[in-house]
């Protein structure tokens, strides 16, 4: 695949990922069986579910609504992400879903942010106690507009998309791995070796924004990666990784499920489906990896996202690809 194609890739499996893990997001493994069985393509969420009850099969959810949300604001303003400007779509978003009647709104770290710059406090300040995965999964566009052979460079902007909302290492750091994994495939690296870069980056990001208690998301990659070598290694993924929304549970679970599936995207996103906890980001995130790095989608599943979601990504791609070859 060319870098074009991996570029588009990556946007089409973050909302196919995304789509798998709507209808079985914050369920455990048996409520996902018992309400759907073993999930094997897209389906509708069921009647009560808390949060997406009455999206058809096949809908993105909050992940892919803000990923494109953030590329769109990168080719608006040559490559940057100004704070201000940044938090008022978020918020201007969720007003829009909620106008809906949508109840897939704003995660935990970016409302309370939000909420903070409403009451009047600095955007550049707001986000310095986020801790949980909304900038990780909405942060592939960064990484299509990025390469990855600057890491330095590429953690600059992940930082900068982070500012408002989660500006601290954590967050930080779960971010720069999903995006440098992305720019790593679209230069041509293939899983292994963009996860590889992904820890990289996750290093450096660590060391940026404020300073929260917590695990290290580098660490976590490389040791979910080997836990998959372990014939149980799916059980120990979802019994010690964790699939929470927080960063150092659910950016190492997406690199894990990816590894066990052998790179292959659509057998991780379904995966990422059954496993319970934070599906949707999960498989997202995976999805983006996978495309970037050469993992090929079936016609049909981007048939459906594309059609379910009116997406029309090619022209996004080719912009945020301009800004790379730019830069």
């Amino acid at each position: 695949m060319t870098g074009s194609a991996r570029a588009l890739a990556a946007l089409q499996g973050l909302a196919i990922g995304d789509a798998l893990g709507m209808p079985t997001q914050l369920l455990s493994p048996d409520a996902i069986v018992e309400r759907y069985g073993a999930i094997e393509g897209f389906r509708a969420a069921v009647h009560d579910h808390p949060i997406a009850a009455g999206l058809p099969a096949g809908s993105v959810t909050d992940d892919t609504e803000q990923a494109l949300l953030l590329g769109r604001l990168l080719l608006e303003t040559g490559g940057r992400v100004p704070a201000r400007e940044w938090a008022d779509r978020l918020a201007a978003w969720e007003d829009r879903m909620r106008a809906r009647g949508s109840l897939d709104l704003l995660g935990p770290s970016t409302r309370a942010a939000i909420a903070a710059i409403r009451a009047g406090a600095d955007p550049a300040d707001a986000g310095r106690t986020g801790t949980t995965n909304g900038a990780a999964m909405r942060i592939a566009p960064v990484g299509i507009a990025t390469g990855s052979r600057d890491l330095a460079a590429l953690v600059d902007l992940v930082a900068e998309a982070c500012r408002p909302t989660h500006d601290t290492g954590i967050a930080i750091a779960g971010a720069a791995a999903v995006a440098a994994a992305v720019s790593a495939g679209i230069d041509g690296a293939d899983r292994a070796a963009a996860t590889e870069v992904a820890i990289a980056a996750a290093e450096l990001g660590e060391r940026r924004g404020h300073w929260i208690a917590g695990a290290s998301v580098a660490a976590r990659i490389g040791w979910a990666v080997a836990l998959t070598a372990h014939p149980d290694g799916a059980e120990r993924l979802i019994a010690l990784v964790g699939t929470s929304l927080a960063t150092q549970e659910s950016v190492p679970a997406a690199f894990g499920i990816l590894a066990l599936a052998g790179g292959d995207g659509w057998t991780a996103c379904l995966a990422a489906a059954n496993h319970g906890g934070d599906t949707d980001t999960i498989g997202a995130m995976a999805g983006a990896i996978a495309g970037a790095t050469g993992s090929a989608w079936p016609a049909g599943a981007v048939q459906t996202v594309t059609t379910v979601n009116e997406l029309d990504l090619e022209p996004l791609v080719g912009g945020l690809l301009a800004l790379r070859a730019a830069a």
